[in-house]
């Protein structure tokens, strides 16, 4: 894509949904840290079920270590690997209370040597919690830089590269949700349902799938 279709692309997603948010629920800064480190390898839909009641109880890393290894395995064993983010979360939470007064970091460098916490978990937890310009990778992301041309790569840290110098002003905030909305619900791993995205024509994917019931194009 050149720079007048990725403005483009970016409008009309935007125009779509003007204030988009993450599907994670959290109530703060900390929640949401520990949200985005349970979902890895795990659905946002999974993580809420087994964090409601969590966060009903714990809202500050203070609260976390209280409640301790054993209790917090009991709440997300419905979770993958919860045993290993069990482990994490409670070691990231004594940290913040340790170094950070119980605050969580602001800068991506700090936030990665917390135990658990990854280039992508820091990406979203600056831009969701704290506003700044940051592009978190997943594999939705990772699929829809590629498949559509507007930042491919063969690596998440250069899809995330290319991200970081193609999208404009005034889309810069928004688009990591932007781009994670579309890939979950249109521009899907196996069969992209190019009939209804409202970016088909700026999209490199070919062939475009057709709706179902009707009789594909001849290319």
């Amino acid at each position: 894509m050149n720079k007048d279709q990725i403005f483009d692309f970016f409008s009309r997603l935007a125009e779509a949904n003007p204030a988009p948010v993450t599907e994670l629920e959290y109530g703060n800064a900390y929640q949401l840290l520990v949200a985005v480190t349970l979902s890895a390898q795990a659905t946002d839909v999974g993580v809420n079920k087994a964090t409601r009641a969590l966060f009903r109880e714990v809202e500050t890393p203070q609260q976390m270590v209280d409640l301790g290894e054993d209790a917090l395995k009991q709440h997300i064993k419905t979770i993958g690997l919860f045993n290993t983010k069990a482990k994490n979360v409670i070691a990231l939470s004594a940290i913040l209370v340790r170094d950070f007064g119980g605050e969580v970091p602001q800068d991506r460098d700090t936030l990665t040597t917390l135990p658990g916490v990854g280039r992508k978990t820091a990406n979203v937890v600056l831009n969701t919690a704290f506003g700044q310009e940051t592009f978190a990778v997943d594999t939705h992301i990772f699929r829809v830089g590629n498949r559509t041309g507007l930042a491919p790569g063969k690596t998440v840290l250069a899809v995330e590269d290319k991200l970081e110098k193609r999208v404009p002003h005034p889309f810069r905030r928004d688009a990591h949700h932007w781009l994670i909305l579309h890939g979950r619900y249109v521009c899907k791993a196996r069969k992209p349902e190019c009939w209804r995205c409202i970016v088909s024509d700026l999209c490199r994917f070919k062939p475009k799938t057709p709706e179902p019931g009707s009789v594909a194009k001849a290319a």
